[in-house]
């Protein structure tokens, strides 16, 4: 490295060309630090981002660190995407993305029966856009394939792991909905006795999927294609 380059600028000049997160390891290769090093510049870059006014902020997300926009000005940036960014995620793939995100690994059979209609193009366009890839396979009959979220999930959505996933908690329903949810499926799902033991095939998710398969609509809804938009 030149002797007059600042490590400060270097890494700053390198994070904000990037257009990925960039771990310690390769801005130490880049910039010829040791990665000691790097992860004090990336220490007093996020003090300083954070304690000045600046429009941006520096983030540790998805094994690596990348510049993000202040969330203060949320509202303005949405207004900038929106105005040329027609491209979104469907309601559909942000449904079955969340199902993947917080139940994963996950079987498509095992996404329907949460959404209650086919997910099978909106998983397809997950998939596409790299925010969800393939796991393996279930040892269930068929040996289905299991969803998991990606590397690019946590990088979008600013997350340095799953475990910074909100509480699922949060959403959950009070006792009154939970009531009337209950009830309106009583109509839609058999029984649990109604349902034959040998029926029910306990996955790696636990004997509770096994029960959610089997409880699945006979035949759920076809999802209209055309409802997602491509990236």
């Amino acid at each position: 490295m030149e002797a007059f380059l600042d490590p400060r600028g270097l890494v700053e000049a390198l994070l904000f060309a990037s257009d990925a997160v960039l771990s310690e390891a390769q801005l130490a290769d880049l910039c010829e630090l040791s990665q000691t090093e790097v992860r004090k510049v990336l220490g007093d870059l996020e003090s300083e981002y954070e304690a000045g006014s600046r429009g941006f902020v520096l983030r540790e997300v998805a094994g690596g660190w990348r510049l993000f926009s202040h969330p203060a000005y949320a509202d303005y940036i949405e207004r900038l995407v929106l105005s040329w960014d027609t491209r979104r995620l469907s309601q559909a793939a942000l449904e079955t993305l969340a199902i993947v995100a917080y139940r994963q690994p996950v079987t498509r059979a095992q996404i329907n029966a949460v959404r209650g209609v086919n997910s099978e193009a909106a998983l397809s366009s997950l998939t596409e856009k790299g925010l969800v890839r393939e796991a393996g396979r279930d040892k269930a009959p068929g040996q289905p394939f299991l969803y998991e979220t990606t590397p690019v999930f946590l990088e979008r959505f600013g997350l340095r792991s799953l475990a910074d996933l909100p509480p699922l908690e949060e959403f959950a329903p009070d006792d009154e909905a939970r009531r009337e949810i209950t009830e309106s499926l009583m109509g839609t799902f058999p029984r649990l006795g109604d349902i034959e033991t040998g029926d029910v095939h306990e996955t790696g998710g636990g004997a509770r999927d096994g029960l959610e398969q089997a409880a699945q609509p006979p035949a759920a809804a076809e999802e209209p294609e055309d409802i997602e938009q491509v990236d």
